[in-house]
């Protein structure tokens, strides 16, 4: 995360020095938008330290997606995770030794987290439904961005 900023700070400052070389307008406009939210280290660290059911939302039976990597890893580090797949859920699949589930909703047991590996303009829908769940955090792969969610 400390890279990261750097580096967004660095993108400002570059992008700053090239401002006078854009429309008045461009250039206002450009100076008002809001960096993109992120989390300390301190939450992200709670988060996982104390998060031990995760609900992972998009899982796959296919090795070469990182829905499935991520799954393993994180039942390698402890947590218990329950893959979401309406697809799978329907053929009444496991993954990982887990049940499939086709929804959020149909998880009985409390949620601490739930992991998103969907695409952005259905990141607000899962969101939707985690808070309607009450699932204590919800996690976005980079590159999902929703700012409405």
């Amino acid at each position: 995360l400390g890279r990261g900023l750097s580096s967004y700070r660095s993108q400002i400052q570059i992008a700053n020095r090239g401002m006078r070389w854009m429309k008045p307008i461009a250039a206002a406009a450009f100076a008002t938008m809001r960096p993109p939210f992120r989390n300390t280290d301190a939450t992200l660290r709670k988060i996982l330290t104390e998060s031990k059911t995760v609900a992972l939302v998009g899982a796959s039976r296919k090795t070469a997606r990182a829905s499935n990597e991520v799954m393993n890893i994180l039942q390698q580090y402890g947590y218990r995770v329950l893959p979401v797949n309406p697809g799978m859920a329907k053929l009444g699949e496991t993954l990982y030794g887990e049940k499939v589930y086709a929804s959020l909703a149909d998880i009985s047991e409390p949620i601490d987290m739930v992991d998103v590996f969907r695409r952005s303009e259905a990141a607000g829908e899962v969101v939707d439904e985690a808070i309607a769940v009450g699932a204590k955090s919800v996690w976005l792969q980079i590159g999902v961005i929703d700012e409405d969610a």
